[in-house]
């Protein structure tokens, strides 16, 4: 698909004029008349709306007032893009991974899906810098936590410092599928996981 090319500033500054005059047309006022209302000179009126002087905020924030529309409207900002993330999976460790954010570095959403029966030997507890909060959507998911032995079911949510030894498995006989953030730092949230019997 291709990218829509984002509009240069200059266009966009040149399309205010026309847009003021309009505008002022259609409320039916003179130049003197908005000039009374703004406190902006006629001339200067004049103007921005011939395109000889660029608009500033300084001028346009007492327009917008005058005309009862939001700043944007007289700027015409262009429409936000496509705001869907369309990332492609990859596998990592055996785990589907689903990109949910589009940009590297700062906070990362993933929804990963573990397999049924994955990972269920002696599992390596990893550790890195950063912060991570899981939500279980599906099924059930195995994590060492340092000495501890966590079970979280569906709806269950646990958050925890990676600097902390961890490890994650899904040794029950059906996929697990989890909502995941992490990055360098992070909100907490409670722990609702409980000890594995």
């Amino acid at each position: 698909m291709a990218k829509r090319s984002e509009p240069h500033v200059d266009d966009v500054l040149e399309a205010v004029g026309p847009r003021l005059r309009a505008l002022r047309t259609e409320r039916g006022l003179t130049l003197g008349a908005l000039s009374s209302t703004t406190g902006i000179s006629v001339s200067t009126l004049s103007r921005l709306e011939s395109g000889q002087r660029k608009p500033t905020l300084e001028l346009l924030l007492p327009l917008a007032r005058a005309y009862q529309v939001a700043l944007d409207e007289l700027v015409d900002t262009p429409a936000a893009g496509d705001p869907r993330v369309r990332q492609s999976p990859f596998e990592h460790e055996g785990v589907t991974m689903v990109p949910l954010t589009r940009h590297s570095g700062g906070l990362q959403a993933y929804k990963q899906t573990f397999p049924a029966r994955s990972r269920m030997g002696d599992l390596e507890q990893k550790t890195h810098e950063g912060y991570e909060w899981m939500y279980v959507l599906s099924g059930r998911l195995r994590l060492l936590l340092g000495p501890r032995d966590f079970v979280l079911a569906a709806g269950e949510v646990v958050e925890f410092d990676t600097r902390v030894p961890h490890a994650f498995a899904n040794p029950f006989p059906e996929p697990a599928e989890v909502l995941t953030l992490f990055g360098p730092q992070g909100e907490r949230m409670h722990v609702r996981a409980r000890p594995r019997q």
